[in-house]
């Protein structure tokens, strides 16, 4: 059974330590440091508690919004054929937070630091009989030793760039163990299959099986009421809706949204940053008044369309999306 090298735990180890320094400037890295070191205990409490023998358990893994998404709808669709299992979802980002709120799953939370001692502990706890990682952010140490125990490994949505770090040395080598517990890769197109098998899933484990991401997006698509309050945002002038946006996408957007303004006037934006922190907010405020646009009104704060609207809260920008008479997506 493959098991990972000292020098990945050295790393990892070293990280760990590493993170509560980077976080005194991020609270980002701050909440989610704060998250993972308290995730082994959230989930051996619920375990103790809820934890059912008899049933058996898939813990999904996503990264972050886009790959819990994508989790999603695998989640949905197993619940429907496998309705006895308890799920388990976990994630690294904050922004994934809200989104983890709202899965219909048994228990969520951040996932523990890839450590042996905090993987084990989970495991021990979970008992799951199934492990899935969404998209491409596998844990080498919780990949072999949910292996170990006879857990079956799994990716979905498996998506590897061209460009991605971790085909190059000395990454691949040291992330390879991971891969290789790999018992069944789901990956989006065949190019992603490819490269799957070069960081080590096993080529019969490789399926092309399509970006679930479409799934979840028709779902959410349809549960938007006709008359949900976020789309009279859009109402009576053209719209551009700016989602998962990052400062680059929006100094790009702010210049050109201020030429667009001076031959229409009416014309409006809905920024939806992909970390609505309140110092990403406050950056995006003191773009506008460099650019000579309006200060932006906060969603929370606006009671109908405005010029420059800023989205502050996570979890709207489907109906968002639907309010626009164009979209940019960011972090192109």
């Amino acid at each position: 059974m493959p098991q990972t090298s000292l020098t990945y735990r050295t790393i990892v180890r070293v990280a760990a330590a590493a993170v509560p320094l980077f976080s005194l400037a991020t609270p980002g890295t701050r909440a989610g440091h704060r998250g993972r070191r308290g995730a082994e205990r959230g989930l051996s409490d619920w375990a103790r508690r809820e934890r059912d023998p008899a049933r058996p358990l898939a813990w999904f893994h996503a990264s972050s919004v886009g790959e819990g998404l994508q989790a999603e709808s695998v989640i949905e669709a197993l619940r429907a054929l496998q309705p006895h299992l308890q799920f388990a979802f976990t994630h690294f980002s904050p922004s994934a937070e809200p989104l983890a709120r709202r899965l219909r799953v048994d228990v969520s939370a951040y996932a523990p630091y890839d450590l042996p001692a905090d993987i084990d502990a989970v495991l021990e706890s979970l008992r799951p009989d199934l492990l899935v990682f969404s998209k491409l952010d596998l844990w080498p140490e919780l990949a072999t030793r949910a292996a170990a125990r006879g857990v079956c490994v799994a990716i979905v949505a498996g998506t590897v760039s061209a460009g991605s770090g971790r085909l190059r040395w000395p990454a691949c080598r040291i992330l390879a163990p991971g891969y290789a517990s790999v018992a069944a890769a789901g990956a989006i197109a065949e190019p992603d299959a490819e490269r799957l098998i070069r960081l080590g899933v096993p080529r019969p484990a490789v399926r092309v099986l399509g970006d679930p991401r479409f799934d979840s997006v028709v779902a959410r698509v349809r549960a938007i009421a006709a008359d949900d309050p976020l789309l009279r945002f859009g109402q009576g002038a053209p719209t551009m809706v700016a989602g998962s946006t990052w400062p680059g996408d929006e100094s790009a957007l702010m210049a050109a949204f201020a030429a667009i303004r001076a031959g229409r006037p009416d014309a409006r934006l809905i920024v939806v940053p992909h970390e609505p922190t309140p110092g990403h907010l406050a950056g995006l405020e003191a773009l506008a008044a460099r650019t000579g646009l309006p200060r932006p009104v906060r969603l929370s704060e606006a009671t109908g369309p405005v010029p420059l609207l800023a989205v502050d809260r996570v979890g709207v920008l489907a109906a968002l999306y639907g309010a626009g008479s164009m979209a940019h997506v960011g972090g192109g």
